[in-house]
């Protein structure tokens, strides 16, 4: 995965709470048997009108949003079925990193799996972030994960708190797996021990 340390790019609001999967990736582009086409698909139903044009109303196809990295969301985001597509897409489109209040437990997980960084705020912090990207001169921010801080063009900052072992696998551009081959090592001093003591495994 992609290590995230320090990210700069536009931010993008989408306040509205319980935005689920479905809407983040409609169910037409499960079908596949690969990831491809899916940044595509990201908020379909939203992005473009009934005959395939991008919806200018919608805050993705405006500019300066139209090429966002991050994006700030309403509460309970990433709710109903527990697709790891929607975040497949969320990454083929270019976000980083989603800002908000609380996340769905397996759109969370999903997330932390493919490298997309979760900053939850308090709703104050929340709301506040929301109004400056809101304006396009206040859309560009930086994310600096070592420090946990999110900056503003203002000179403003927000500091946010994180998992210690998720911000070390994000930091590293670790998975499940490279996380648990950090301690290689320790496995295999185990299973050497374990394999003592128990011969009649081998």
């Amino acid at each position: 995965m992609q290590p995230f340390t320090h990210v700069s790019g536009v931010a993008a609001p989408m306040l509205a709470a319980n935005v689920d999967t479905d809407v983040i990736m409609p169910k037409q582009f499960l079908k596949g048997i690969d990831r491809s086409g899916l940044d595509r698909g990201l908020f379909f139903d939203l992005r473009f009108l009934a005959d395939g044009k991008p919806n200018p109303d919608f805050v993705l196809n405006q500019v300066p949003w139209n090429r966002a990295s991050f994006l700030v969301v309403g509460p309970n985001f990433g709710c109903g079925s527990s697709r790891e597509h929607a975040v497949w897409g969320l990454k083929q489109l270019g976000f980083r990193a989603l800002i908000g209040t609380s996340f769905a437990g397996i759109f969370f997980d999903n997330c932390q799996r493919n490298g997309v960084l979760l900053i939850q705020l308090g709703e104050a912090d929340l709301q506040r972030i929301g109004r400056v990207v809101s304006d396009p001169w206040g859309a560009h921010v930086s994310i600096d994960l070592e420090e946990q801080l999110i900056r503003f063009g203002d000179g403003e900052r927000v500091r946010f708190d994180i998992d210690p072992l998720r911000k070390q696998a994000l930091l590293l551009g670790l998975d499940a797996i490279g996380s648990t081959l950090q301690r290689t090592e320790q496995i295999r001093a185990f299973e050497a021990a374990h394999l003592r003591a128990n011969p009649w495994l081998a």
